[in-house]
């Protein structure tokens, strides 16, 4: 239980992580705008834009994890399979952002794939459980 809740807190935490170098980015653009974040958003190129996918990309994977992690709480499905897709879940989304981050694209969609493909296995061994 306590690596699945030590996952859950990364997760949770890797969007707003993933926001530092996007905040870098924007303050190198043309300083930080906390006024209109958003339109200054919209005008990175390069490594800022990069940054900026990487980060709303977080929230969106978030949701998904977080789904993952409800139906195997809701199951009492925390076996140890469990808890490596969980893991390794963590580990491909860290490692995604970072090839985002060096444009390395076909590497980033692998990390991708294996982060998306580890809570689908995670609800669908659930599943299998209460059958």
């Amino acid at each position: 239980m306590v690596v699945i809740i030590i996952c859950a807190l990364v997760a949770v935490l890797l969007p707003y992580l993933a926001k530092v170098p996007l905040a870098i980015a924007m303050h190198k653009e043309s300083k930080y705008d906390n006024n209109y974040p958003r339109t200054q958003q919209s005008k990175l190129t390069g490594f800022g834009a990069r940054a900026l996918a990487a980060h709303q990309n977080s929230f969106e994977s978030l949701i998904v994890f977080s789904v993952a992690l409800a139906v195997i709480l809701a199951t009492n499905n925390i076996s140890i399979t469990i808890q490596v897709l969980a893991v390794t879940y963590i580990v491909a989304r860290i490692a995604y952002c970072i090839m985002y981050y060096i444009n390395f694209s076909k590497l980033r969609s692998v990390m991708w794939l294996i982060a998306i493909l580890c809570p689908l296995a995670m609800i669908c061994l659930s599943l299998s459980k209460i059958q």
